[in-house]
This record gives structure tokens, C-alpha cells and sequence, in this order.
């Protein structure tokens, strides 16, 4: 008697570490989609990948950067950078136009905001897992070549990057539009899935750990018989 209360116990105890670690990674996935719809990015698409194209597909970039500067430097809020994007997606276009007939091209260009697929993306030293997000999307000609991207809001895009994360402007950003527990899974990812995976593996071994108890106290109690 005493057995079967011990199996049932451990049973119990079994079936509560599977809710929780349901529970539990449903949170991190929450989190992880969460930090997405706070964010806007920014790419600019290359016409090629010929040393010229991605030239000026730099070139546009930065005139895009410098002109936009004073309106997105010191946004607060992901409504008003949605505005000043809404409104602006004309003047963002003539901008990248004049820079390539400057340079001597006659590239279309298509400037776009909504949501877009991406792929894992690093950023100074914080990544962006794979995923749809807002975004500004700038495409030259054909827009076949490489592409430039960096976050429009909160506005990094607008602060010096050279050090990295460490910069602590960027943590500011950052910390000002995520939770604590969105800034750190983007700053400690280093892929999409790590995170996550490290998390599942976690859970999955303590629930392994249990069902080969559990399976022992079974075994054993056969054998009383």
C-alpha cells in the first residue's frame, strides 16, 4: 500500500513537471514574439551584388540616414515612428532617388512598409531570430543584390554602432521599448533557436529524469508479486 502511494505520488509529481514546462516554454516562445511587434527595421536592397550596386546601395543608405535623421533621432514611441514612416515614405523614396541619378544611375526604386519575412540577423551583438517584423523596405532595381538592414525603432539605426552593444545609448534604446526578459533573449541569442532549444533541453531532461524513475518504481513493483 505504502508502494502504490509513492507511484501515485511520483505519478503526480510527473504529470505536474509536464504542465509546467508546457507552461513554461510557452512563455519564452511568448516573449519571443512579443519584442518582434516592437520593433521596426530598416533594409535597403541592392540592385546586385556587383561592387558597384552594393556601393551604392550604401551610398542611398546613408542618404536616407543623414536626411531622415532629425525626424527619427528622437522617437519615442513605435505609434509615432509609424506615423513619421507613413508619412514620409515619399520623401524617403525622392531621397534615394536623387542619390542614384547623383551616382550616375537610373535604378527604380520601391519603398515599402509592412511586414515582412526575414531571417536570423545579427545586429552589433544582439541577433533577431528569423521571423516576420515591420519594416522600411527600400528596393533598387531589381533588388537582387545583398541587402543592409539595422533597427528604425527603437532608432539605432541613428546612433553609433562601432562599439557594439556596449554602447550604452543602445542598451537605453533597447531597454526603453522591451521587457527584461526580450532584451536578454535577444542579446544572449546567437542563433534563433538557442535560446529556446537550451530551455527545451531543460525541461525535457528533468521530465526524462522522472519517466525513468517512475519506470523503475513500476519495474519493482512487478516484481513484489
Amino acid at each position: 500500500m505504502v508502494r502504490y502511494k509513492k507511484i501515485l505520488s511520483f505519478a503526480l509529481i510527473f504529470i505536474l513537471l509536464i504542465v509546467s514546462g508546457i507552461f513554461f516554454l510557452s512563455d519564452v516562445y511568448k516573449n519571443r514574439e512579443s519584442y518582434r511587434n516592437k520593433l521596426i527595421r530598416f533594409h535597403v536592397i541592392a540592385n546586385s551584388d556587383s561592387p558597384e550596386d552594393q556601393q551604392l546601395k550604401l551610398k542611398v543608405r546613408d542618404a536616407i540616414i543623414n536626411e531622415m535623421n532629425s525626424k527619427f533621432g528622437k522617437v519615442s514611441s513605435l505609434d509615432e515612428s509609424k506615423k513619421i514612416i507613413l508619412d514620409n515614405l515619399d520623401k524617403i523614396e525622392y531621397i534615394a532617388e536623387k542619390q542614384i541619378k547623383k551616382l550616375g544611375k537610373n535604378y527604380d526604386v520601391s519603398v515599402q512598409f509592412g511586414e515582412y519575412d526575414f531571417p536570423t540577423k545579427s545586429y552589433g551583438n544582439f541577433t533577431l531570430p528569423a521571423g516576420k517584423y515591420q519594416a522600411v523596405r527600400v528596393v533598387i532595381g531589381e533588388g537582387k543584390g545583398k541587402n543592409w538592414w539595422c533597427v528604425m525603432f527603437p532608432p539605432l539605426c541613428f546612433i553609433d554602432i562601432t562599439h557594439g552593444i556596449t554602447n550604452n545609448k543602445i542598451k537605453q534604446e533597447l531597454k526603453g521599448v522591451l521587457t527584461e526578459e526580450e532584451y536578454n533573449m535577444i542579446i544572449n541569442a546567437n542563433n534563433e533557436r538557442e535560446v529556446p532549444l537550451k530551455l527545451k533541453f531543460k525541461v525535457v531532461e528533468l521530465l526524462e529524469k522522472s519517466k525513468l524513475r517512475l519506470a523503475k518504481m513500476l519495474v519493482g513493483l512487478g516484481t513484489g508479486y
